[in-house]
């Protein structure tokens, strides 16, 4: 049965400010339930009982009438719904882009995906499923009366390549004019070397390219005694005609139904820079001819993009859709660590179409945001409702989400409950965990303050709203985000830290030091 389109049936109250952001973590007091709707709708969750319910909450907020007296806006909404995603290509587009002399364009920068590139330190759950920690601290200088509020699912450490099922994967490569250059097919044909020379004998791979056609360069074939073989196809690939990026993905599924293994991980792998230009170019279009063999053999879709010129809603409409997720790649550096080190989480799957429901109190909460994850809201009735599409999350990933809360005054108490639901990907059984925060335990300093992980998150978060127009309360300029990175990277000696300082002060001087804030009134969730 094709899953529903996602939709956010958020409240149409008045426009509120500051900010909210979702990001990657785990970890802390949480409770772990089977969930026995297994599919079924059932109610949100609710905040603990010292706030009463999110409902309720808004309801006793009051709706208000417009001026002319003829209809009531709706109450303020103080639920948060979205589906999980641990795409970073975002993050490393932009980078590639700043490096380049350029600052990103807004519509591709989604801060969600530059928080999600970054080490969290969360504690991990032993098996399928994941943790879940909140906790958050007071943002300081002109915001000082909003916190930072971090909600963080951790899923279990990934496994070593010994210990990991075998791999069954299709690669599917855009060999198009376009691609000609070395940071791109030459680029993607390092990391399919690299990649060839890391996987296991019992892993098997297949080698689809498409330029105006697509054609099969090589059927499902055992590493084992033939790594030689698949160097030379990789080898053989030249750049020549248009992109149908159609043709490919679905000369690339066929394969992949063709070649699947039972037990293994059946993934198909597409690289390219997704400027589709001939054939259907629409996302739900492409994945439209390959629905029944995601549907029926669970196949995911692992896409890696390449090049300055990049087609980047394309590929994250692409994977979004096609229950997998994407990255971007500029050098070998990065692509090593796609290909080896973090190979069994883009190619291993612990949890099926997971989502996060965040219930705030509407006894201590004024306001609050999610700032990224608009492709990936869902609405709030839908959250126990599994044929409504969430996210595929492998081992040894974190999603955090960072929201900008605005407490009432003089509030005390409890401030939100977060519960992630997933599927076990072999059962499909329904599982829950939650987790909640405290006014206490978010009223210590964010800059200066005891987690070095959540001032990197924040700092992440700032830069990509920056990028994309600001409008986070009390957001530091872009001066001071570098400054403020350059000291996490020499606390925490984290050389990705130290590269985003470096992204940050490009932007800086490309932007001239121009800074745009603004400022919006209201109650419930901001738009």
């Amino acid at each position: 049965m094709e899953r529903r389109t996602r939709m956010y049936r958020g409240a149409v109250g008045l426009l509120l400010a500051g900010g909210v952001l979702l990001t990657g973590c785990s970890g802390g007091s949480a409770r772990d339930t089977s969930a026995s709707e297994n599919g079924r709708r059932a109610p949100a969750p609710a905040p603990a009982a010292t706030g009463g319910a999110a409902e309720d909450g808004a309801k006793e907020s009051g709706a208000e009438k417009d001026a002319d007296g003829l209809k009531e806006s709706a109450p303020p909404d103080y639920l948060s719904t979205f589906a999980l995603d641990v795409d970073t290509a975002s993050y490393g587009y932009a980078r590639r882009t700043l490096a380049d002399g350029s600052l990103p364009s807004p519509e591709t920068v989604r801060p969600e995906e530059f928080v999600n590139s970054f080490r969290q330190g969360y504690h991990r759950p032993d098996g399928n499923g994941f943790t879940v920690s909140v906790d958050g601290a007071r943002a300081g200088g002109e915001a000082g009366d909003w916190s930072l509020v971090r909600v963080g699912l951790a899923t279990k450490a990934a496994p070593s390549s010994a210990e990991r099922p075998p791999a069954a994967l299709t690669f599917v490569v855009d060999i198009s004019g376009s691609m000609a250059s070395s940071d791109r097919l030459g680029l993607v044909k390092t990391s399919l070397g690299i990649l060839t020379d890391e996987l296991r004998d019992d892993d098997s791979v297949s080698l689809v390219t498409f330029s105006d056609e697509a054609r099969t360069v090589l059927p499902m074939t055992r590493l084992r005694d033939h790594r030689g073989r698949i160097h030379d196809a990789v080898d053989s690939m030249e750049a020549t005609d248009s992109t149908n990026v159609e043709a490919g993905v679905r000369r690339g599924y066929e394969e992949a139904v063709d070649g699947h293994r039972k037990g293994a991980n059946n993934r198909v792998v597409l690289l390219s820079d997704a400027l589709a230009n001939t054939g259907a170019t629409d996302a739900d279009a492409i994945l439209e001819r390959i629905g029944s063999a995601r549907r029926e053999y669970g196949i995911t879709l692992f896409g890696v993009g390449v090049g300055s010129d990049y087609g980047d809603a394309l590929m994250e409409r692409l994977t979004n859709k096609g229950d997998g997720h994407t990255t971007y790649i500029a050098d070998e550096e990065q692509a090593r660590k796609v290909f080896v080190d973090q190979l069994p989480a883009h190619v291993e799957l612990t949890a099926r179409d997971a989502k996060a429901q965040v219930a705030f109190d509407p006894k201590t909460v004024e306001k609050f945001k999610l700032i990224g994850y608009e492709d990936r809201k869902v609405a709030d009735d839908d959250f126990r409702n599994d044929s409504v599409d969430g996210g595929e999350i492998g081992p040894g990933h974190t999603v955090t989400a960072l929201y900008a809360v605005r407490l009432r005054e003089g509030a005390s108490g409890h401030v939100a409950t977060a519960t992630v639901r997933w599927l076990d990907p072999k059962s499909r059984a329904a599982h829950e965990k939650t987790g909640s925060v405290e006014t206490g335990e978010i009223d210590g300093k964010l800059w200066g303050g005891d987690s070095t992980r959540l001032q990197v998150a924040a700092v992440a978060a700032y830069f990509a709203d920056n990028l994309r127009g600001g409008g986070l309360p009390g957001a530091p300029s872009l001066t001071e985000l570098a400054s403020r990175a350059k000291e996490l990277a020499n606390l925490t000696e984290d050389d990705s830290v130290e590269k985003l300082a470096t992204a940050i002060g490009r932007a800086d001087q490309l932007k001239g030091g121009h800074e745009d804030t603004g400022t919006r009134t209201g109650e419930g969730e901001m738009d």
